[in-house]
């Protein structure tokens, strides 16, 4: 009997990694279906409304680069709050971090500009340990204190060091910075013969959209949003398949318990708190590198949707890099095209209406209700809505964010500790 099983087995054919994608185990097979079917509903969006600009390769690539600096947030958020600390102060270390890296990129080129808003962010990251961990300041008022002081720092230090400087600059901005970052674009996708380009002009159903996206995500491409991509799983290993991770996360989950088995509680969570605003002051960098230029209000609250993609994220590392691609997305497309915006609304009406039908399955009657309303009333905007106003534009992002957040919040579950302040001997 075992010989036949062992033959059995033998014979089984292996599957492949793309099988395995699409017929394999369960996250992954869902991961795969629910990615091709955006892709899908993209296309027809993109066909039944005429807006070109909602698949184009210029929209994806910007999208990238625009959601870089909310996914090195949102990490940096992961960090802190995984160790129990709420860091409501990211937006104003991502303000120091643009601070330190237009002041260091005028003067040491594009290395120094990393390396002056890491530094800057985590020194923002250390006063709200210093306040939270040694302390015990509440953590709100903590973080909302860094976001008020990062604004009044930086005004007083452009004031003290870029008024009167050769190099230029002056009381709301940096230098230019004196290099950039290398980029590149991938082979045979995005470099030599322009095929993706090609076949994205055909604006042909589903093909043209594809190409569009494989071509905005590989062409031009900085080496740094390449690490920065790379910092999602990286994220991943160190806190779920590490020790170092397993303690870190126990001082967010059960403090007295993981200082009870020998667990340092109040260094994990300094460095915790460290790391996380160096991350965000990375974000801040890649927005100087954007504007090749340090300027006040550079941020522009992105701080804030960070920590929404985070917290959309369910403070997993793959639901926050969702999280950003998803608002990133949607401040490039209201950069690129404001008719493109009103094409969101149906494809906002299409995924409301299908988690109206999924809550009325789950005979969650009143979720399924409210999603249906607002998936009628994002209809009724697409179809009698030409061109939205300026105004609501360029807020498109934050509208994304409340959105996506109100329909988010029925599946979440932020670490047991977090937000709580812990003394030793005391729980």
């Amino acid at each position: 009997m075992s010989t036949a099983v062992t033959t059995t087995e033998r014979s089984a054919p292996s599957r492949g990694p793309v099988t395995e994608l699409f017929l394999g185990g369960g996250r992954s097979r869902r991961i795969t279906w629910l990615l091709v079917g955006l892709i899908v509903l993209f296309s027809a969006v993109r066909v039944i409304s005429g807006e070109a600009a909602l698949t184009s390769s210029s929209t994806f690539s910007a999208a990238l680069l625009l959601a870089v600096p909310l996914l090195l947030v949102a990490l940096g958020g992961l960090f802190a709050e995984r160790a129990g600390v709420v860091n409501i102060g990211l937006d104003g270390m991502m303000i120091l971090g643009t601070w330190g890296a237009g002041f260091a990129g005028y003067q040491w080129g594009w290395v120094g500009a990393v390396v002056g808003g890491i530094v800057a962010g985590a020194i923002g990251g250390l006063l709200h340990a210093i306040a939270t961990v040694t302390f015990g300041v509440d953590h709100v008022v903590s973080g909302v204190a860094i976001n008020i002081l990062a604004g009044g720092i930086v005004r007083f230090l452009s004031e003290l060091l870029y008024t009167d400087n050769p190099a230029g600059g002056g009381v709301t901005q940096s230098p230019a910075l004196s290099s950039r970052p290398p980029s590149f674009s991938l082979p045979v996708l995005s470099s030599g013969p322009d095929l993706l380009g090609d076949l994205e002009s055909k604006q042909w159903f589903l093909l043209s959209d594809v190409a569009g996206l494989l071509r905005g995500l590989t062409n031009g491409v900085g080496v740094l949003t390449v690490v920065a991509v790379l910092l999602v799983p990286a994220a991943y290993l160190l806190l779920w398949r590490t020790a170092f991770g397993l303690r870190l996360r126990s001082c967010g989950e059960n403090p007295a318990a993981a200082d009870s088995l020998g667990v340092p509680v109040y260094r994990l969570k300094y460095i915790a708190v460290v790391v996380s605003g160096a991350l965000a002051g990375l974000g801040g960098v890649f927005l100087v590198f954007i504007a090749n230029i340090y300027r006040e209000g550079q941020t522009n609250g992105r701080g804030f949707i960070g920590l929404a993609a985070l917290i959309f994220g369910n403070w997993r590392p793959g639901g926050l890099a969702a999280g950003a691609g998803l608002f990133g997305f949607a401040d490039a497309l209201q950069l690129r095209s404001r008719t493109g915006v009103v094409a969101l609304l149906l494809l906002v009406a299409v995924l409301l209406a299908g988690v109206a039908v999924y809550q009325a399955t789950r005979r969650k009657a009143t979720q399924a209700i409210i999603a249906a309303a607002f998936a009628a009333a994002s209809l009724s905007g697409y179809l009698t809505i030409d061109v939205l106003p300026e105004g609501i534009v360029s807020f498109t992002p934050h509208i994304t964010t409340l959105l996506v957040l109100s329909l988010a919040s029925q599946r979440l579950r932020m670490p047991k500790a977090d937000g709580l302040v812990y003394r030793r001997g005391e729980h």
